[in-house]
């Protein structure tokens, strides 16, 4: 039934959810090959943010290249005075990190190489799905087989079916590195998101807010970046340009060199959960691992990949169980009814928060960053149950004032119907 030379696992992709799914794997003694259109050594395009607690929770904060204890938001309006009290900061007192792509890329290439991942290159291109394996087919020919495919393309998924085709919401951003001819921000800060709209028109501020997230990357170096929360009809890299450069203009800073543009673009924020009834898994981004209230995904891929790889060492333990049975107890690892249930949660929150203006996504935020720092902290990285979810959000619902409660209770187009999904989890 089972043959001896085939790989147990063949994980598409070389991004950090493929090399940590194959990580994982590996340490279970399980024989993994990697296929990636451009090998294991291509860098990573993408930087990576993380709460300082998280990182240290993980062990790798020696792989961060910056770190801030000076964390704040700003959830005021905006004043042209400096002291005013609507520029007043909201203050995190939590260490918050980027990490050193480079250093990162490395540590998860060397723990692959350390449990004899094989490394292939090639688009893949065709699946076929027979009782015991899987093979693939790539553009250049190449064929490969495994008794497990785990698919880890990223948000655009090569063979993963989703489970709806509902309107995915995305965070887009503009961003910027270089010099300025006065500071943007404090000495060795780093801001969170600064909804400030003094900047704008009012016909401006009737359109979907947008916020700043910046940071101090010493030596006179700062990066600045205008990103639009979740929309399913987003901005452009043109008006969110235009946005950063208005920003900073209202409070006459100039752009004296520019280093580098950030281009972040279309980022899903409230993908479905991809159809479990398929003999193939998901990781990463291409199984809506992404939170979608935050845009955070790097730590669940951290935390979740030794227990998933767990779950599918211990079905392939079983010589005759079938691989659509062996994808069956990687998925039930991977979204547990409770792991449903939370990411519904999320996704109900982010439809209301794309609903808000800017004055009452302003309310809401300078609300929710009132909760005690484990309540909010949790929630953005995904780290309480459901049941701390839950009592958090009814705590902050108590305390908000009238307008946020109201935004809270109307419901409106998809909104009931995301809310059952909560009760009622699809598994």
């Amino acid at each position: 039934m089972k043959n001896e030379q085939l790989p147990d696992v063949l994980v598409l992709g070389a991004g950090p959810a493929g090399m940590a799914i194959a990580s994982a794997l590996g340490k279970e003694n399980l024989k993994v090959d990697v296929l990636s259109p451009k090998g294991p050594e291509e860098p990573w395009p993408n930087t990576y943010g993380i709460w300082g607690t998280e990182v240290d929770q993980l062990g790798l904060e020696n792989l961060l290249e910056y770190r801030w204890k000076n964390t704040v938001s700003f959830f005021g309006n905006g004043s042209s005075e400096e002291h005013h009290h609507e520029n007043k900061p909201t203050k995190h007192l939590l260490d918050y990190g980027l990490f050193d792509k480079k250093k990162l890329h490395s540590y998860w290439l060397n723990e692959c190489n350390d449990s004899f991942i094989n490394w292939h290159e090639g688009w893949a291109n065709e699946i076929k799905f027979e009782k015991y394996k899987s093979t693939v087919t790539t553009k250049e020919g190449k064929v490969y087989s495994a008794r497990l495919v785990i698919d880890a393309t990223g948000y655009d998924p090569v063979f993963l079916k989703l489970r709806s085709s509902e309107p995915v919401a995305v965070q887009t951003c503009y961003g910027i590195v270089g010099s300025f001819s006065k500071p943007p921000l404090e000495k060795d800060q780093f801001v969170l998101m600064d909804y400030r709209s003094d900047h704008l028109t009012e016909s401006q501020k009737k359109e979907p807010p947008t916020f700043l997230y910046a940071m101090d990357m010493g030596n006179g170096k700062y990066f600045l970046e205008e990103t639009q929360l979740g929309l399913v009809k987003p901005f452009t890299m043109d008006e969110l340009k235009e946005r950063l450069e208005k920003r900073l203009a209202h409070r006459d800073i100039e752009i004296t060199s520019k280093q580098h543009e950030e281009l972040g673009l279309f980022l899903p924020m409230n993908m479905p959960i991809p159809d479990f009834r398929q003999p193939i898994l998901g990781y990463g981004g291409a199984a809506s691992m992404v939170h979608p209230a935050s845009g955070y995904l790097l730590g669940n891929v951290l935390r979740r990949a030794p227990l998933v790889a767990k779950a599918i060492s211990k079905a392939m333990t079983d010589h005759k169980l079938p691989t659509m049975l062996i994808a069956k107890k990687g998925w039930e690892s991977l979204w547990s009814k409770e792991l449903i249930r939370k990411k519904s949660l999320y996704q109900f929150g982010l439809e209301k928060l794309m609903r808000f203006d800017e004055k009452l996504l302003r309310e809401f935020f300078e609300c929710f960053f009132k909760l005690p720092k484990s309540q909010w902290y949790g929630f953005l990285t995904d780290t309480l149950s459901l049941k701390e979810i839950v009592n958090a959000m009814w705590v902050m619902f108590l305390r908000a004032p009238w307008s946020v409660k109201k935004g809270l209770m109307i419901m409106r187009g998809r909104e009931f119907k995301m809310l059952m999904r909560i009760i009622f989890p699809k598994i």
